[in-house]
């Protein structure tokens, strides 16, 4: 499962890997933010322990400050801790961080060092992007860089920073770096995986040793258990029906408000419904209805006692 911001939250995670997901990450969390001891930084690196395998994700534009964010993410006792060297916004950018490393490879050498340095015994995985333009695709090299330093594993989300979520991924640039002589750590693709049949295809063309499926999962959990039926017997496991997600929907939002509250809890979860809902018969008519509750018990009735034909409860 892919680490998305304001998206993989621990109840999030917790469905996805009752839904199959081998290994789930935070949200990215800044390394100024931990360092700081912030309430939401140290927040979001809460997990449970049926999440593991789990990574935290970490991203920042000083060393000192990566240095400090992996101590206090070790001691949180994580399964692995992953750079962000590949988020496109601006915001992000613009400090340094994310794809910004991309225009600087000593920069993000000397940022990875630190984090594997600080992180121990704890492995270091690394998610990040082609280039930050057509003309500075240098993959390979740093692959071949990162793997010199210790890092565990690479994720590469198939676009340029330039290219941010637009346009194809570019799955071809996956296979030259699985054919990249001397790289001997595993490759994790990433990008327009939104199918099982899209996973099988980017593990079919590209020769990858995982597939990272980001998009896809929201409201989709199932996308997971899914993809590897499919992978191993060749056959789609048939999508649940409308009892069944509005139950899982309705098992993320108790998790959701479990884990942060009333307040947040509901409101965090409005990002999902509209996936769950696709599709649905009078879904659109729920959710709105659904949107305009605060509390999270009217929301579950509304869930638990929908039929798609009684319109009239919704009006």
């Amino acid at each position: 499962m892919a680490p998305m911001e304001d998206v993989t939250d621990s109840p999030f995670r917790q469905i996805c890997r009752k839904k199959g997901a081998d290994i789930v990450f935070t949200e990215f969390i800044s390394s100024e933010a931990i360092i700081r001891d912030s309430d939401i930084a140290i927040h979001k690196m809460y997990f449970n322990e049926m999440e593991r395998p789990f990574g935290i994700q970490i991203f920042g534009g000083r060393e000192e400050a990566m240095e400090g964010a992996t101590k206090v993410a070790v001691a949180n006792k994580p399964d692995l801790v992953d750079i962000n060297f590949g988020c496109p916004v601006y915001k992000i950018v613009k400090k340094g961080a994310g794809s910004a490393c991309l225009k600087d490879l000593g920069m993000m050498e000397r940022m990875a060092g630190t984090v594997v340095d600080a992180a121990g015994e704890l492995p270091v995985t690394v998610k990040t992007r082609l280039g930050w333009d057509d003309q500075t695709i240098r993959i390979q090299e740093v692959a071949l860089m990162l793997h010199s330093l210790g890092v565990k594993a690479l994720t590469v989300h198939a676009r340029t920073r330039d290219q941010k979520y637009k346009g194809d991924a570019r799955w071809e640039w996956l296979k030259k770096l699985k054919n990249t002589p001397g790289l001997e750590i595993p490759i994790i693709g990433n990008g327009d995986v939104t199918s099982p049949i899209l996973a099988k295809k980017m593990f079919d063309e590209t020769g990858v040793d995982g597939v990272m499926i980001g998009r896809g999962a929201i409201g989709n959990p199932w996308i997971f258990e899914q993809t590897r039926h499919f992978i191993e017997h060749g056959e789609m496991i048939p999508d649940p029906n409308i009892k069944q997600r509005l139950e899982l929907c309705a098992d993320q939002l108790r998790l959701s408000v479990e884990h942060h509250g009333t307040k947040y809890g509901v409101i965090i979860m409005k990002k999902h419904y509209g996936q769950y809902l696709k599709g649905i018969r009078n879904g659109k008519k729920l959710r709105a209805a659904i949107m305009d509750e605060k509390e999270m018990e009217p929301i579950l009735e509304l869930l638990l006692n929908f039929k798609e034909e009684e319109i009239y409860a919704l009006t």
